[in-house]
């Protein structure tokens, strides 16, 4: 560490490699004693290492480097085990069918949703379904869909808003609020 004091940066890698090893076998031990799992330790190594090398400035060279180690090395356990502590209440312990149960994947299929999509819009009136099959399904803008319906552009939007709260009432879901930006 005195070596990194007058620049030495090959010496200041050599002291982060040797601790990082003393680290590894040191929190391993701690952890196990503690009752966490053994993956944590190198998140907890890395910690130390990074408030090794962003508190360097402050270690006094006229004392004992491994106290001043120790001393980070038990702020950041302990720091890890206040998080656990915190995240604890939010861990599940779930088996892997219970896993696969949350993450399997919808049973609908994309033909099932096309259908259901069409039986929507068929009860629209059929300028309503023209402009929202414009609109949302094929893509175009609010002036490309008012060209083609030779209409303005303000009765465009008035017809999609229209829409889409009839399909918020059929949905049973609260309608779209009006935006002040333009679509």
């Amino acid at each position: 560490m005195k070596a990194e004091r007058r620049g030495d940066a090959a010496a200041y890698e050599w002291l982060l490699g040797d601790i990082a090893k003393l680290l590894r076998v040191l929190v391993r031990g701690r952890l196990s004693r503690l009752g966490m799992s053994a993956h944590e330790t190198e998140d907890i190594v890395q910690e130390v290492l990074i408030g090794l090398h962003t508190m360097r400035h402050r270690w006094d060279a006229d004392r004992a480097f491994m106290p001043w180690l120790h001393a980070i090395v038990r702020y950041k356990l302990t720091d890890a085990m206040r998080r656990r502590r915190r995240e604890a209440r939010y861990r599940y312990d779930l088996t892997l069918e219970e896993w696969s149960n949350v993450v399997e994947a919808p049973r609908e299929d994309a033909d099932r949703a096309l259908i259901d999509l069409d039986r929507h819009l068929g009860g629209l009136s059929s300028g309503q379904r023209t402009v929202v099959q414009a609109l949302t399904i094929e893509g175009a803008s609010v002036r490309e869909t008012a060209e083609k319906l030779q209409t303005s552009e303000g009765a465009v939007r008035v017809t999609l808003h229209r829409a889409l709260q009839r399909l918020a009432s059929v949905a049973g879901v609260a309608p779209p609020k009006p935006s002040k930006g333009k679509l």
